[in-house]
């Protein structure tokens, strides 16, 4: 079991996210009000927070939505999932569409130290079904494939 540890969206694509107390997960679209939602595979960017925690301590000065994630969850190691996995988040139902993305150009955080690590943390999904969801949360794995 995992938990949300921070809700975060922005109005424009290419700018990082702000920390919201709460959003809402709409079904086939993404985060209410953020830029990256939308009928598409990558409605929802989660992060997790460890890989988070582990590029602080090499020294990056970075808080939960400058990589440009939604959701920063603590507990759930998303590289061990496989796509087609279902995972609740608060009220929400997800599903992993994509590990990670190609950087066409980089980020202020690449500017900065020289590393992202969205490219290869970055997990995105879409909403299957909706609701709301908040920091403090929990979030945990529904299915593990899509076969389940």
């Amino acid at each position: 079991m995992g938990k949300v540890l921070s809700v975060n969206l922005s109005k424009a694509k290419g700018t990082r996210k702000e920390s919201a107390p709460q959003a809402l997960l709409i079904a086939g679209h993404g985060l209410e009000g953020d830029a990256h939602a939308g009928s598409w595979h990558r409605q929802v960017s989660l992060l997790p927070w460890e890989k988070i925690e582990a590029f602080k301590n090499s020294g990056a000065k970075v808080s939960h939505g400058d990589f440009g994630e939604n959701l920063v969850v603590q507990g759930i190691d998303f590289q061990e999932l496989k796509i087609g996995s279902k995972l609740s988040c608060g009220e929400a139902v997800i599903a992993i569409t994509q590990f990670g993305k190609e950087c066409h150009s980089h980020c202020a955080i690449y500017q900065q130290t020289g590393d992202c690590i969205m490219p290869r943390e970055g997990v995105f999904a879409e909403v299957l079904a909706g609701g709301l969801v908040k920091a403090g949360d929990d979030a945990h794995i529904i299915a593990e494939s899509p076969l389940e």
